[in-house]
C-alpha cells in the first residue's frame, strides 16, 4: 500500500506562525528561504509537548532524557545502523556541537576543510571555535556533485586538520555514496585528522538513494569519526534546541564524555521530549508520509521549471527539501535571489552565501504545499525573458 502524502497547513495558519519564516517578509512575499516546512507537527510530538505543558515540565533536561535510546532505535530502523546509546550524547542544536567538538579535537588557528557549496554556517562555526576555513570545493560531474578527495588529501597533507562532512549535503541534496566516505575517512586517518559530519537531513534522505551515515561506512570512519544530527529538519523543531552528537569508537567517545559539562545542559527540554517521540518510532508513519509529499514535490518542481524556467539547471536532491537551482542563464547577477524577492515577491535563500560557487544559484525549500511551489515558481518564471 502506497503511503498518503502529507498535507500542508493552509497558508492562514501559517502566516499566524511567529517563526523566522513567516515574520521576515511582508505578507505578500512566498517565503522559501529559509529550512522551517509548512506541515502540522507529528502527533506523537504535538501529544508530548501538550501534557509537558499541561503539568509545568518546564524545567531543566535532565542528563538522561531518553534521546539515546530514541535514536538508536531509529538509526537501525531508518539505516540499518547499530548506534550504541552509551555513545549518544545531547546537545543545543548540530551546529553547537560542531563547534564545541572543533575546539576539542584541533587547536587554535588550525585550518577546517569545507566543501562548498555549503551551509553558510559552516564557516562561522569553523571561526567561532578559533579556527580557520580550507575550502575543498564540491567537484561536479554534469550529473551530481561529489566531494574532490583529491583536493581533501592535499588540504590534510598541508596541514588541516578537520573535515566538516555534509552528509546529506546541504545545499545540493547529494547523499554521499559509501565508497566516498570510505574513501574519505582513509585520507582522513593517514594525515592524522578527524571528520565532523553533520547529518540532520538523514531522516529525509529518499529510497531511490539509499543513505550511508559516516560512522557506519568503514571501522575507519568509525575510528576518526564524530557525528552531530537533530530531529529538527525532518519534524521541524529547530526552535526546541536538541541535537545528538555520535560516536563509535571509545577514543572518540571519550573526547565528547571530556567536554564542559555545559554543552550538554543547554540541550531545551522541549527539544529532548519532542525527539523522543520524533526517533522513538510513533512518528515513523508520519516521516513516511512527509517524504511521499516532498518526492512528489521534487519532481514537481522539475516539472514547473521545465514550463516556466527551462533554462534553469535543477538536479532532483536525494535527500531533504532544499533545491540548488542555477539561474545564471537569465542574466540575474550573481544573486538572483535579489530581483526574485523584489519583482516576483518570493522569498528564497541566496546563492552567494553558500560560497564563491554559489554565484548565479537560489536555494528554494519546497517543504510546502503543492500549490504554493507552483504558485512561486510562475511568478518567477514571469520574470524570465518570452
Amino acid at each position: 500500500m502506497s503511503t498518503i502524502p502529507l498535507e500542508a497547513l493552509p497558508m492562514e495558519t501559517l502566516r499566524r506562525r511567529s517563526s523566522s519564516k513567516w515574520r521576515t517578509y511582508p505578507a505578500d512575499v512566498l517565503p522559501l528561504f529559509v529550512a522551517e516546512t509548512d506541515f502540522p507537527l507529528a502527533p506523537a510530538i504535538t501529544s508530548a509537548l501538550a501534557d509537558a505543558v499541561a503539568i509545568g515540565d518546564t524545567g531543566y533536561t535532565p542528563r538522561e532524557n531518553g534521546l539515546a535510546d530514541a535514536f538508536a532505535g531509529f538509526a537501525q530502523r531508518r539505516f540499518g545502523w547499530t548506534v550504541d546509546p552509551a555513545r549518544v550524547r545531547p546537545t543545543g542544536d548540530v551546529m553547537m556541537g560542531v563547534v564545541e567538538l572543533l575546539r576539542a579535537t584541533t587547536r587554535p588557528g588550525d585550518a577546517v576543510v569545507t566543501t562548498p557549496p555549503v551551509y553558510p554556517p559552516f564557516a562561522m562555526c569553523i571561526e567561532e571555535a578559533g579556527c580557520r576555513v580550507e575550502t575543498v570545493p564540491l567537484l561536479d560531474t554534469g550529473a551530481g556533485w561529489q566531494l574532490d578527495l583529491d583536493g581533501i588529501d592535499a588540504a590534510l597533507a598541508a596541514g588541516a586538520r578537520a573535515v566538516l562532512l555534509c552528509n546529506p549535503h546541504n545545499p545540493t541534496g547529494t547523499a554521499h555514496r559509501p565508497e566516498t566516505l570510505c574513501a574519505l575517512a582513509e585520507i582522513a586517518a593517514r594525515h592524522g585528522a578527524v571528520v565532523i559530519s553533520d547529518e540532520i537531513h538523514a531522516p529525509l534522505a529518499y529510497d531511490d538513494t539509499p543513505y550511508t551515515p559516516f560512522l557506519a561506512a568503514s571501522p575507519t570512519a568509525a575510528s576518526v569519526g564524530y557525528a552531530v544530527t537533530s530531529a529538527s529538519k525532518a519534524f521541524n523543531l529547530a526552535g526546541l534546541k536538541c541535537a545528538v552528537m555520535i560516536t563509535a569508537s571509545e577514543e572518540a567517545a571519550a573526547v565528547v564524555r571530556g567536554l564542559p559539562p555545559e554543552v550538554e545542559w543547554r540541550t531545551g527540554l522541549f527539544g529532548a521530549i519532542s525527539g523522543v517521540a520524533a526517533f522513538g518510532g510513533a512518528s515513523d508513519d508520519w516521516l513516511d508520509a512527509l517524504r511521499a509529499r516532498l518526492d512528489g514535490n521534487r519532481r514537481l518542481l522539475g516539472d514547473l521549471l521545465r514550463a516556466q524556467l527551462p533554462q534553469a539547471v535543477y538536479r532532483m536532491p536525494e535527500a531533504g527539501y532544499l533545491a540548488w537551482i542555477d539561474l545564471s542563464a537569465y542574466g540575474w547577477g550573481d544573486d538572483p535571489a535579489i530581483r526574485i524577492q523584489r519583482d516576483a515577491k518570493v522569498a528564497l535563500h541566496h546563492g552567494p552565501q553558500f560560497g564563491a560557487e554559489g554565484a548565479g544559484f537560489v536555494r528554494l525549500n519546497f517543504g510546502c504545499a503543492p500549490d504554493v511551489l507552483t504558485d512561486a515558481v510562475t511568478r518567477i518564471g514571469a520574470l524570465a525573458p518570452v
